[in-house]
């Protein structure tokens, strides 16, 4: 007990992690061999996560929560190195994103902002800059979701690429973002977009009123085996769903969506013309 560090649960999300796991262990009356024996790990690297000078990684997390009974638990030890890595995303979008860069096919659908996988670096930016102004999110924080739609992108830009079907509310292309210089070089990203040849861009018309028939973020994927799921967002929660039963009614709608907007010929006009018209 001579060199035992005093630990700062409060010092970062790390040594909150690493305090935890102490207290955990020293609770069964385990060393940190004892603990390390029973995770494949040694004692020594148990000693650096707790004292955090080891980060936990994703591997040291799952074999923590099967030696601690955690598996699968809310307090799951893989479930707080997510909210570590992860930092501000919401609950299910890491776990959406991984999905999304196997998926052989991406439907996208929001209702006031493009989508993080057609958005322009600058838009991003924008976009997570009026939260930090909010008091909402750091600065540092901003930066980390502008690099989870840069690593998104890079996903869907992959040597098999899937195919990218977005429907947006016509609102996303006529609400201002950050001025009339990234707002025209959001829109030509959006013309380049549904020029590609895996892509499909549709707008969903403000003249469809209550018709429409998804008044939220919606997303879809199609894996390599041929199940979809699904991922719905709010404004600050985040649902992914693997469950036919409640998969399926939001591809029927996603369907009539499509079926309900413009086709990408006039959603392309539409876009030309809203950008020309910016200064």
């Amino acid at each position: 007990m001579v060199n035992r560090k005093d630990l700062n649960p409060d010092a970062s999300p790390e040594a909150a992690y690493g305090a935890r796991l102490r207290r955990l262990r020293e609770a069964r009356g385990w060393l940190q061999n004892d603990l390390g024996a029973r995770m494949g790990y040694s004692g020594r690297h148990v000693s650096g996560v707790e004292t955090g000078n080891k980060s936990p990684t994703r591997k040291f997390s799952a074999a923590l929560d099967v030696a601690l009974g955690l598996d699968g638990t809310a307090e799951s030890f893989a479930r707080e190195w997510g909210e570590i890595r992860h930092g501000v995303l919401l609950q299910g979008f890491p776990e959406y994103v991984d999905l999304e860069g196997r998926a052989t096919e991406v439907r996208l659908f929001d209702t006031v902002a493009v989508p993080g996988p057609l958005q322009t670096r600058e838009y991003a930016e924008v976009h997570n800059r009026a939260a930090v102004d909010r008091g909402s999110i750091t600065p540092e924080q901003a930066d980390e979701r502008v690099q989870a739609v840069i690593r998104r992108q890079a996903a869907l830009t992959r040597k098999a690429s899937p195919m990218v079907i977005a429907v947006l509310d016509e609102t996303a292309i006529r609400r201002p973002f950050g001025g009339p210089d990234v707002m025209h070089a959001q829109l030509q990203r959006l013309v380049d977009f549904a020029a590609l040849p895996n892509t499909i861009l549709q707008l969903a018309p403000l003249s469809l009123g209550e018709r429409r028939p998804l008044d939220r973020l919606v997303n879809l994927l199609t894996l390599p085996g041929g199940s979809v799921v699904s991922y719905v967002e709010s404004q600050t929660h985040g649902h992914l769903e693997r469950e036919s039963s409640s998969v399926l009614p939001l591809v029927r709608a996603y369907h009539q969506l499509q079926a309900e907007s413009l086709s990408q010929a006039a959603s392309v006009a539409m876009i030309e013309e809203v950008r020309k018209g910016t200064p």
